[in-house]
């Protein structure tokens, strides 16, 4: 692995450790807190934050994915080479899976504390609006295809330069306004990873529509915005870039 790829790896590592962490961490430390809880509207505001200050801190080395179905649909529209998709999502899995076991050493710090569902995402019995199957898939798909949708949008020749991040960032928000009593919000398979490991049982074993949704949901928005946004211009991108590192070892891609 080259040490521009392993640079890349340790900004997506750290984006999804900060984005598992507050994000999940608001839900699991904050939402109920006694008389102060931040609730529905302060977890969906501690995800999109989440994104947007990473989105600047370190956007700029690996494109800011902090997510799976991000990497997989950036790089099904040509806007990942195919070298970083393993490390990316490697990065992503493990930074998820540290950031909810400090998340849980900090939360099992207070007396009778009980992890229960730990801010893991679910569905039937396990959604926290009791919603059957079918209809959180269809939400985890609906909401990760337009979450890349408005990625690869804001990001595309002709949006305003440099802010990507806003748009991107508030677009997590209100993802989450929607879907926390359906599935409580994953469109992110890394960061629904993460708390089921340490929620164990059945949040484990609903673990595979967490994957498969958000991933086909982004793997079509990729497609479509592959011929919708500037098709030659982002083919023609990845090419040159591919050929640049091959020569020079090193690449920089759109920053999502």
């Amino acid at each position: 692995m080259g040490h521009d790829t392993v640079k890349r790896s340790a900004a997506e590592f750290f984006g999804t450790f900060w984005l598992t962490f507050g994000g999940c961490g608001a839900a699991v430390l904050s939402a109920a807190f006694p008389e102060l809880g931040i609730h529905f509207l302060g977890v969906a505001f501690a995800f999109g934050l989440t994104v947007l200050t990473m989105a600047y801190a370190v956007g700029h080395i690996s494109g800011g994915h902090f997510n799976p179905a991000v990497t997989l649909g950036l790089w099904s529209a040509g806007r990942c080479a195919s070298k970083h998709v393993v490390p990316y999502i490697i990065a992503q899995v493990v930074g998820a899976v540290l950031a909810a076991a400090v998340l849980y050493l900090i939360a099992s710090g207070k007396a009778g504390w009980q992890p229960n569902g730990f801010a893991s995402n679910g569905y039937g019995e396990l959604s926290p609006g009791k919603y059957g199957l079918t209809a959180c898939l269809i939400t985890e798909f609906l909401l990760t295809f337009f979450f890349l949708f408005i990625i690869i949008g804001t990001t595309s020749k002709g949006a305003a330069s440099g802010f990507a991040g806003i748009p991107i960032g508030f677009a997590l928000v209100l993802i989450h306004l929607i879907s926390i009593p359906v599935t409580n919000t994953s469109v992110n398979p890394a960061r629904s990873t993460g708390p089921a490991l340490f929620a164990g049982g059945e949040y484990v074993a609903q673990l595979w529509l967490f994957w498969l949704a958000p991933i086909l949901g982004a793997l079509v928005a990729g497609t479509l915005a592959k011929w919708l946004y500037e098709p030659a211009g982002i083919v023609e991108t990845v090419v040159v870039e591919e050929r640049r590192d091959a020569k020079y070892g090193t690449t920089a891609h759109p920053a999502p």
